[in-house]
């Protein structure tokens, strides 16, 4: 989403975390105005901070309004326009790719052909602004956590948008409450089998059988956490085990255990078992 006229400083951004199909820059703009290009890709803006008065122009449209915390503006791909500000305001821009919204479509049982969103300003959505403001804190974070949290963010953030899309759902039945005791078992031994390695929704599911939509709620159901939960406490497992054997490194053990480096093992060892690996290596001598 490329802006011009009026300076925007990045302050945080996902662009060196690796994400696939969303992006999310946390940016402050100075007073004035700004064009946004028309994109390939669709774009969220959500207001962050104190009030502004706001002018934009997308679509043929013009839109006055004071701009407050949490306000949402939806521009799809293609459409450029212009935004003023009577003030400096800070953002959290989104960035998705249509072919997530398209997955997301399949995954709700709907034709991704028929997604066709529609420019909106100052639109509230207590999901989506939930979801967005848990992004702004994964990009924050210092340690990023495991990729399949980002993965599940942005899907989340596709499904929503779909759902407030109007198209209406087929309906398809779960006959299933929770995953069956082999599902549960191959998901187990292929997280333990690959726990160094970077571990997507997408491998899960295909493991399973199952779409990704399907997964998500039968696997927290059978093993009472999330995905992305589940895999950071059996790589925190790993570690513990790793650092009790003592036959290696600390900076060795993290990348065993599927972590980015030494610090990204300690801050989620710290989280989840409330002890540091130094702690650990002195319990165990």
């Amino acid at each position: 989403m490329d802006q011009r006229n009026s300076a925007a400083t990045t302050l945080h951004s996902s662009r060196s975390r690796g994400w696939k199909s969303l992006e999310a820059d946390f940016i402050h703009i100075q007073a004035g105005r700004t064009h946004v290009p028309g994109s390939q890709t669709h774009r969220l803006g959500i207001h962050f901070g104190r009030a502004v008065n706001a002018h934009c122009q997308c679509d043929g449209r013009h839109h006055h309004r004071q701009q407050a915390h949490g306000d949402i503006d939806l521009v799809p791909a293609g459409l450029d326009g212009w935004w003023e500000d009577d003030r400096d305001c800070t953002i959290l821009r989104l960035t998705i790719r249509p072919e997530l919204l398209h997955a997301a479509a399949r995954e709700l049982g709907r034709d991704p052909e028929a997604i066709s969103l529609t420019p909106k300003f100052q639109l509230r959505d207590p999901r989506l602004e939930s979801i967005a403001w848990a992004i702004k804190a994964e990009i924050e974070a210092p340690m990023p956590s495991d990729s399949t949290y980002a993965e599940t963010l942005g899907m989340a953030l596709a499904i929503r948008l779909v759902e407030s899309n109007g198209q209406k759902r087929i309906e398809t039945a779960t006959t299933r409450a929770t995953l069956s005791s082999r599902q549960q078992r191959a998901l187990a031994e292929f997280v333990e089998e690959h726990i160094d390695q970077s571990l997507s929704l997408a491998d899960l599911a295909a493991v399973a059988g199952l779409s990704v939509s399907h997964l998500k709620p039968l696997f927290r159901a059978s093993f009472g956490m999330p995905v992305h939960h589940y895999v950071l406490t059996r790589r925190v497992e790993r570690a513990r085990m790793l650092i009790l054997a003592g036959d290696m490194p600390l900076a060795q053990v993290a990348l065993e255990s599927g972590f980015a480096h030494q610090s990204h093992m300690a801050h989620w060892m710290r989280r989840i078992l409330g002890l540091t690996p130094g702690m650990i290596s002195r319990m165990h001598s």
